[in-house]
This record gives structure tokens, sequence and C-alpha cells, in this order.
């Protein structure tokens, strides 16, 4: 991997994701056995049976290591380590939402990915029935059907994005079709801003354009009498404008990312 992982690093990542919803348990490995499916009063119907708690520290040292080799390919790499990840299930909560994140930092490590983040875990996730027999099949040491469903996912995901820049540059193009102003104006730039930024504030426009709060105010008004955006918040003060073509985009990028094949 371009940059390298810890066992600390998948701690912080476990922190930051459950720190809000469930405190007592980030920052540590699981301390007590587990399992997954099966109900809660034993593991005898589980679908899998973790490695015992002991064992895990270890498990995930042996982990970190596989993670940072750099003479595999990346994709192959990022399928197992997921699926080891979620075999260990080092955690007591919150495994299946650090696993996804994993396969982010190993996608960014390898440099398949630069400046996005894939949404390749809801292309693994429209078919759960397939994810779960991937996983079954891998930990019977078949790793195959992970890497093919890492493969799919990730070319939907590729898709689906070359999609959303096409549905956003035609947002743009119908925009500055509608703004009549100077190609070089402010609110020609903040075209751009609210591309990646659909909700914005006069205060952030302004530092954003390098420009003062009035003469951002002056662009949104006009982008507000040109329909393309609307006022979310009530009152004069601290208010707030969304673009709502961009998040109607960005919508329709997530029902695809979770539809079913």
């Amino acid at each position: 991997m371009a940059a390298s992982m810890d066992g600390q690093a998948v701690l912080d990542v476990h922190r930051s994701l459950l720190e809000r919803s469930n405190p007592a348990i980030v920052g540590r490995w699981r301390d007590q056995q587990v399992w997954i499916g099966g109900g809660s009063r034993g593991p005898h119907l589980a679908r899998c049976v973790p490695p015992h708690h002991n064992r895990v520290r270890a498990l995930m040292d042996d982990l970190v290591v596989f993670a940072n080799r750099t003479n595999l390919p990346v994709l192959a790499q990022t399928a197992i380590a997921h699926a080891q990840f979620e075999t260990i299930h080092p955690f007591p909560d919150g495994n299946g939402r650090v696993g996804r994140a994993l396969i982010q930092t190993m996608l960014r490590g390898g440099q398949l990915t630069r400046n996005v983040a894939v949404p390749v875990s809801a292309g693994l996730l429209r078919d759960t029935d397939r994810y779960f027999d991937a996983l079954s099949a891998y930990r019977s040491g078949d790793t195959a059907p992970i890497i093919r469903s890492l493969a799919y996912a990730s070319f939907a995901a590729v898709d689906g994005g070359r999609i959303l820049v096409a549905d956003l540059e035609t947002v743009q193009a119908e925009w500055r079709g509608r703004i009549r102003a100077r190609q070089d104006s402010a609110a020609h730039r903040l075209l751009d801003i609210l591309l990646r930024q659909p909700a914005i504030g006069a205060a952030e426009a302004a530092a954003q354009l390098g420009i003062s709060t009035v003469n951002a105010q002056v662009a949104i008004d006009r982008f507000v009498d040109a329909g393309v955006l609307t006022q979310i918040t009530d009152g004069r003060r601290n208010r707030i404008w969304l673009a709502e073509d961009v998040v109607g985009a960005l919508d329709e990028f997530a029902a695809r990312a979770k539809r079913r094949g």
C-alpha cells in the first residue's frame, strides 16, 4: 500500500465510527466470544463463529502485515483483507462499518482511488445472500467468490460514478443557461462550488470565493431568482440555501448504488 496501516489505525476508525453511538466499546479489541447469526442464545445455529477473543490481537497484527504488502493485485488483496477482517470480527459491534471503511482505505492506499470514496460496499450489499455466500466460501478456503464480488461491485460503482458526473455536467450546463453574468464573475465561480457543496450560506460562499459577504449574497440572490438555490432555513440570520438539482443527482446516485441487480 502507498500508505501503511497499523492496528491502532483500525482502532481509530472504529472509534470515529462508533464514539457517539456506543462509546463504551471503542478503542479496543473485543474481550468476549461473538457469533454471527443464529440468535442471541448461543452459537449453535450461527452462520459463523469468529476466533476466540484471546486470538484477536495476533490475528489483526497478521492482517495488517498482509494489508501492507505491495506485491499483490490491489483489488484481490483488498477483497481478501476485507473477508479476513469480517472473519476475525475484532469488535463486539461495528465490524461491518469498519470492514467497509477498510476497503476504502486499501483502495486509496493502492492508488486505485484518489479523490473520492467509491461506493463499493453498497454494491457488495446489493445482494446480501451472494455476499454472505462469498464470505462463507472464503472461510472454507476459496477466495475467488469474494474477489469476484468486490470486482463486480467496483465496476458497478465506477459506472454509477460516470452517470453521476454526466448528470452533474447537465445540471451545470442548465444553470449556466439561466445565469446572466460574465464568465469570470463570482456567480459563475459559485456554480462550481455548488456542485461539490450544494448547501451553502453567504459567509461560506464569501470565504470560498474570496469576496465580501455582501457580494456573495448578491450572487446567491441571483441564483435564487434563477431557480438554482432554495432557502432551507427560517429567518434572516445564518441562512442556508440548497441546490436541489445537485441533491437530486446525488439521491439518484445513491439509489443506483443500493438497487439490486
